[in-house]
């Protein structure tokens, strides 16, 4: 029985393609910006309301373990948040549920204010080895003892902290070394120097928003970050809109040849992407909180060449990673070019992507784990293939959207809560099955 796109992610979905997208369409909030926030309402040690929250799974499971840090957490049916220290609830972590998500590394300075932290190692999608080094030496540099094992990891605090200022340097800009260094220095209430910081929206927004908590928090000129512990005061932050939700939506409107506007993401979120698909030759138009794309007839811009996540993250003007997968489903339809990808922050990405994509008739030649290069245009069957990960269930929404005939994707289980919803409300051809 075919049923039409609800609220819930289903597990398998029954997607005709060949017809272009059309329309307005909102973006929920941001999982990846909400995840830090979270994290932080736990560390300040004051009352925080944090508003427009996510109903993610990853999300979900990370307030569940607020409790374990000491902190009282109620998220209501308006998707706000609110948080209060409760230090006589802290308990042990759910390992389960911190197995389920990667995002559970985050609560490492909330927890280490009992003196130790203890999880498993993060779980979330199967992307390959991304280590914990980077965030292991930030809590070194603030003193903390490291003791892993086979099943995860554990960090105790020295028992007083000295008053000078901690100064790191990232070998290159991770958002989760990042966070962990500036919710350490908070924990720590001691001035801290950080150099090569991650400058992503999802970093920068909490920068604000410990700004508005009374911290002193900011980038500096020369490209470092810096903190001074500031007074607390009950704080009210609101998480941004999806910014990866808002660029899969563009590049599947791209990919058909369509037209629509994506509302509720600030531009300056998306402008690696927005750059980048003008110039690829396609038109948009930024507003205050929206972006529109009206596919051209015909292509006249540049290839897609050498997208490494690497390079990307050490620029707030370049590419997120995460825009990879969606954008290597639209190289697919782009005509007469070589389009280049490379990702070594999630090694293990293209290892589920191509071979999926290949399912659809993909030609794609990879020249090392992590990067590979295609010719298009190419022509896409439809086929059944898996989401061994979220954004590889994203781009192939937007393959699948692109191919002609019917594909059935199954696996879309986490992620963006309704994103094919949300493609089946721009016109897309998609529906449940039963």
């Amino acid at each position: 029985m075919i049923q039409h796109i609800g609220s819930d992610l289903p597990h398998k979905l029954l997607i005709r393609g060949g017809q272009p997208l059309k329309g307005t369409i909102a973006v929920d909030s941001s999982k990846n910006a909400a995840l830090p926030l979270i994290a932080a309402a736990a560390t300040v040690g004051h009352p925080v309301t944090l508003t427009n929250v996510p109903s993610s799974q990853d999300v979900c499971m990370l307030v569940q373990l607020l409790h374990a840090t000491g902190t009282r957490a109620v998220l209501d049916a308006a998707n706000v948040l609110y948080t209060t220290p409760d230090p006589g609830r802290r308990g042990e972590v759910d390992r389960g549920l911190a197995t389920g998500t990667r995002g559970s590394y985050y609560l490492v300075p909330a927890l280490l204010a009992s003196g130790r932290a203890e999880l498993p190692w993060p779980g979330g999608c199967a992307l390959g080895d991304r280590g914990m080094e980077l965030h292991f030496a930030v809590y070194e540099a603030f003193g903390d003892t490291v003791h892993t094992c086979e099943s995860g990891y554990r960090i105790t605090t020295r028992e007083e902290q000295p008053p000078t200022r901690v100064e790191i340097r990232l070998p290159f800009p991770s958002r989760g070394a990042t966070v962990a260094a500036i919710l350490r220095a908070i924990l720590a209430q001691r001035p801290m120097l950080l150099r090569g910081p991650n400058t992503s929206p999802e970093v920068t927004g909490l920068v604000r928003a410990l700004h508005r908590s009374g911290h002193e928090v900011a980038y500096l000129p020369d490209g470092t970050l810096t903190f001074e512990p500031g007074p607390c005061w009950p704080a009210v932050w609101t998480v941004p809109g999806d910014k990866i939700e808002a660029g899969t939506l563009l590049c599947a409107l791209a990919a058909t040849g369509g037209r629509g506007r994506v509302h509720g993401v600030d531009p300056a979120h998306l402008t690696p992407l927005l750059d980048l698909l003008t110039e690829l030759g396609f038109p948009i138009t930024r507003d205050r909180d929206a972006v529109e794309l009206d596919a051209p007839a015909q292509l006249t811009g540049a290839p897609l060449h050498a997208l490494a996540s690497i390079t990307s993250l050490s620029s707030p003007s370049c590419l997120d990673a995460d825009f990879e997968p969606p954008l290597m489903a639209l190289a697919l339809t782009l005509p007469g070019r070589l389009h280049t990808f490379q990702d070594e922050i999630n090694p293990g990405r293209h290892a589920n992507l191509v071979p999926q994509l290949r399912k659809l008739g993909a030609v794609i030649t990879e020249s090392s784990r992590t990067a590979c290069h295609l010719t298009g245009p190419q022509r896409l069957t439809g086929a059944t293939v898996e989401a061994t990960d979220i954004r590889t269930g994203a781009a192939l929404l937007v393959a699948a959207l692109a191919a002609s005939g019917t594909t059935v994707l199954t696996g879309l289980r986490r992620g963006h809560p309704d994103l094919p919803g949300k493609l089946h409300a721009l016109g897309a051809d998609i529906a449940t099955l039963a």
